[in-house]
């Protein structure tokens, strides 16, 4: 039995939403928008939790964890400073066994959120587990019936639980589920095959009121990529989501369903050294349902994509730059919820707003949910004082977005954008990384919002998170 240091991925992304045929009251959507940025402020962490485990024995047992500490501070353009703090523990545990042929992984986490009084927006204080955010089996079957070794042209493996499912890039599908992923390779091609569900207590896509807090959605699907060109990995996929969310309360003039389907194909690689792109574009169809409608299903015709460049530089302290563009249709007659059924289509029975379960940083600030809407990120990063080995892990960055409508007329994830205008506004958003030791990690992030014409309130949002994680 061997245990190691480990640092591993956070993950949360929750938010509240809409009452029927009413427009978004701002403290739920404040709560949505916060819950996003939290998700954001755990993302900035990630590479923080990377995996340093030798796989050398037939069995080998793992383990590990993390304490954090984290403090927000921010101005949701409602309250000029709300200021909060996130303890949390994690707890977890891997197996390996028969070299790589089975593996079996848990992660246990507790988090605790307070307000300070009167900054709160749903509730002062909350606790959130301890529950299973990870827990799977994964088979190789090549391996474990003796059938292939690594390098054979034939793969396939399974993993069975509760897990983070992602296709191509993420765009349209990033979530965590209870799912069985088949992975196979086949030559150059490989296969992803997904049946899955979600998370009964995981927010729901639809921010109305009484579908808010909770999700029963049924996922399949199927993609395809190619690996055979050596800096460039193309892909194709297609993805169903099947509605069951049971309303709380039952509404009997509403329905809620959103049943959608989303084709996707991009490449991800490398164009010239040092230089790499990643492309995605999605077309969704399937049914919804307008405000105050419960008898005539909408049709879903909408679209979006992302575009990112790369650039990384052979200098001393490690300089990159990165550039992206993000789309996300919209539906002119969504003038409160550009995703919600309450306050949502109207005046036609076609549905033109994008609406999927992927995810992408768009401003720990602003934080909006990517529907209607074009943002343009440029950004950068670089470790100044790497030649000090007390600080050669320390790195610090910036990110600057800027937000148009794609419809004018339409809503976006924010109620307070209340004009008919496209100019949504521009944020700024900076971040420091410091490994101060092997276990011990500091992150700090803050931004500022400056809002457009498509705002009543032209008052800058600010938005800091800090803290601590200590790994063993």
């Amino acid at each position: 039995m061997r245990a190691i240091r480990l640092l591993l991925i956070m993950l949360v992304s929750l938010g509240p939403g809409l009452s029927v045929g009413q427009a978004q009251p701002p403290d739920d959507q404040s709560a949505q928008r916060f819950l996003q940025q939290q998700r954001l402020a755990d993302e900035q962490l990630r590479k923080q939790r990377q995996e340093l485990a030798p796989l050398e024995s037939l069995l080998d047992w793992q383990w590990g964890g993390w304490l954090d500490y984290y403090y927000f501070n921010f101005n949701d353009g409602l309250q000029s400073s709300r200021n909060a703090h996130r303890p949390g523990l994690a707890v977890w545990t891997r197996l390996r066994m028969d070299q790589e042929a089975h593996e079996v992984f848990a992660r246990l986490r507790l988090r605790y959120s307070y307000f300070h009084p009167g900054d709160e927006i749903d509730r002062q204080e909350d606790w959130v587990g301890p529950e299973f955010d990870q827990l799977w089996y994964q088979v190789d079957f090549g391996r474990a019936l003796r059938l292939s070794r690594p390098a054979d042209p034939l793969q396939l493996r399974a993993r069975i639980g509760r897990q983070t499912v992602r296709f191509g890039t993420g765009y349209a599908l990033d979530l965590p589920m209870d799912s069985v992923l088949l992975d196979a390779k086949i030559c150059d091609f490989r296969v992803l095959g997904l049946l899955g569900k979600s998370i009964p207590n995981y927010p729901n896509l639809d921010r109305s009121e009484p579908v808010d807090s909770h999700s029963d959605r049924l996922f399949y699907g199927v993609q395809l990529a190619y690996e055979g060109w050596q800096k460039h990995v193309p892909f194709i996929y297609a993805l169903w989501n099947n509605d069951r969310t049971d309303e709380r309360p039952k509404h009997l003039f509403q329905d809620y369903s959103y049943d959608s389907f989303y084709l996707g194909f991009g490449s991800r690689g490398q164009i010239l050294h040092n230089l790499n792109y990643w492309a995605e574009g999605v077309f969704e169809s399937g049914h919804s349902f307008g405000d105050r409608n419960f008898l005539v299903k909408d049709h879903i015709e909408a679209f979006g994509w992302d575009l990112v460049i790369e650039k990384l530089f052979d200098l001393p302290t490690r300089p990159r730059i990165v550039a992206e563009y993000m789309f996300a249709s919209g539906d002119s007659g969504r003038l409160f919820s550009p995703t919600s059924a309450a306050g949502g289509n109207r005046g036609d029975f076609k549905d033109t707003s994008f609406a999927a379960f992927g995810f992408r940083d768009t401003g720990i600030c602003l934080a909006p949910t990517l529907s209607n809407l074009h943002i343009w990120r440029v950004g950068g990063s670089l470790a100044p004082l790497e030649k000090w080995e007390w600080f050669h892990d320390l790195e610090i960055g910036t990110n600057w977005f800027l937000y148009a409508k794609h419809r004018e007329r339409a809503a976006i994830s924010d109620p307070l954008a209340d004009q008919f205008s496209g100019y949504v506004g521009w944020e700024m958003d900076y971040f420091i990384n410091w490994r101060l030791a092997s276990d011990l990690a500091w992150t700090m992030r803050w931004g500022t919002f400056f809002p457009g014409s498509a705002y009543t309130n032209q008052g800058t949002r600010h938005f800091l998170f800090t803290g601590l994680t200590w790994s063993f």
